[in-house]
């Protein structure tokens, strides 16, 4: 079997933080020991022809792997976790419930998250954006109590770290680099248990690494 190739930025609107969705599998893949390739983009590229033969919406990352051909970071986490071992437990219910996980941070606590990154950041200059952004912050503050009472002084979300896991601290990262979980100690802690793993550090480092371009001109935020 040949390595995997992933797809990456040369550039990023983080500046090295490791919030772009490949972090996800970089992470993923140093979690169980695989080794991988990377094909870097420059910034719009993502939206050419030839990428979006691999994905659609022109996004990163994509997975190719012996023909298959994979888009979005969920699925792609979810195929390198049941193909090596290390991010699913063997007993099948803590499995199931290690996938439910996963579902959680991509459906029920990014989509708040996200929400208040557009309303903040990226429409931020829009008329109707300060408006907005009460009830944005109100709904993502409901989730993120509901998330924080379940996981109480657990060190993960159920039983031993899992590709949920690593997920939902990938997803609440967007909040933790600007200390806005500080209303949520455990869930702050959370994030910073799933930064301190080794295979976090390995990703992280290697992300900077190949992220070499300056900030395009036509960088529209």
């Amino acid at each position: 079997m040949t390595k995997p190739v992933i797809t990456s930025y040369t550039w990023s609107p983080d500046k090295g933080g490791g919030l772009v969705r490949d972090m996800r599998l970089r992470w993923a893949l140093e979690e169980v020991g695989q080794p991988y390739d990377v094909r870097y983009l420059d910034w719009g590229e993502q939206k050419a022809p030839p990428h979006r033969a691999r994905s659609p919406f022109g996004q990163v990352p994509t997975w190719e792997e012996d023909g298959l051909v994979l888009f979005e970071s969920g699925a792609i986490v979810l195929h390198i976790a049941e193909k090596w071992p290390g991010l699913l437990p063997d007993d099948p219910a803590a499995r199931a419930r290690a996938i439910e996980w996963m579902f959680a941070a991509l459906n029920s606590v990014e989509p708040p998250v996200w929400e208040l990154i557009v309303a903040k950041f990226i429409d931020g200059k829009e008329d109707w954006a300060a408006a907005r952004l009460p009830s944005v912050i109100q709904r993502l503050h409901v989730r993120l109590d509901e998330l924080s009472a379940r996981l109480g002084e657990a060190d993960w979300l159920d039983g031993g770290f899992s590709a949920g896991d690593l997920l939902m601290v990938q997803v609440l990262r967007n909040m933790a680099r600007s200390g806005m979980l500080g209303d949520w100690p455990n869930l702050a802690a959370y994030v910073e248990r799933g930064e301190a793993r080794p295979a976090f550090g390995r990703a992280l480092a290697a992300l900077r690494a190949g992220q070499t371009a300056e900030q395009p001109a036509d960088w529209p935020y």
